[in-house]
């Protein structure tokens, strides 16, 4: 078992020099109605059904370093080319290496929205990191809960469970701090017990996160031995 934020740190240290941040690909992406993505490295998890464990596992083996202006040059030359009026960064953890997410965000045009894909643990860990995101008007947040329950997250992830808290904390701070956004579940490992209880949780946070987005599994060959090994017992959402 592995403390998230001791991750965080120790992967940042690896994925980052100065303002600069590793990423390993720059794609569109047909979700969401069609979005530019920025792949980046580096993860404060290691969830056993991710579809990116060969970068999440080697990430000083993957990628190379670029500018929080590149990031977001390509992104946006992406998105207007494309006829996309949405960018991303996706792949990794995007909150690691926090100033260079920010510089990112703020040199993305305000007529682009910008999606967060995240985990939310460094957001829920501090506060504080809500209330930067909260100065952009075009930002968006994606929570991805790691399961239904601190049990099930650990489980998944092999992560300690207060790192489920801090995914919830995440949503309840980004709402406070005035910033948009939704949480997403992976449900398919979760019994239908534990999936009403955090719709309660998430109800109690803001009444129409009961109505949370189902995440969908990639079943790569790789991800499916992952999950028998584990002996999880897996089942197609029904959120």
């Amino acid at each position: 078992m592995y403390d998230t934020i001791e991750l965080a740190e120790k992967t940042q240290e690896i994925v980052s020099s100065g303002e600069k941040r590793k990423y390993y690909r720059f794609r569109p992406a047909p979700y969401y109605g069609g979005i530019a993505t920025a792949d980046c490295v580096g993860c404060c998890l290691r969830c056993l059904f991710c579809w990116s464990w060969h970068v999440i596992g080697q990430p000083e083996k993957t990628g190379r370093f670029y500018s929080p202006e590149e990031v977001a040059q390509n992104l946006t030359s992406m998105a207007r080319k494309k006829g996309f009026d949405q960018v991303r960064i996706s792949g990794n953890e995007p909150t690691i290496h926090r100033s260079h997410l920010l510089e990112v965000l703020d040199c993305i045009p305000e007529d682009i929205r910008f999606i967060l894909e995240t985990n939310g643990i460094l957001i829920g860990h501090d506060r504080s990191y809500a209330k930067e995101l909260s100065r952009f008007p075009n930002l968006q947040v994606r929570v991805s809960l790691k399961g239904a329950c601190a049990e099930e997250f650990t489980r998944l992830t092999a992560a300690s469970p207060e790192g489920f808290s801090y995914q919830l904390k995440a949503l309840e701070h980004l709402l406070k701090a005035g910033v948009e956004c939704f949480p997403a579940v992976v449900t398919d490992f979760s019994s239908r017990q534990s999936i009403r209880g955090l719709r309660e949780e998430l109800k109690a946070i803001r009444p129409d996160f009961e109505s949370f987005e189902g995440e969908e599994l990639i079943l790569y060959p790789f991800v499916s031995e992952n999950i028998q090994k584990a002996g999880l017992p897996f089942r197609e959402s029904t959120a």
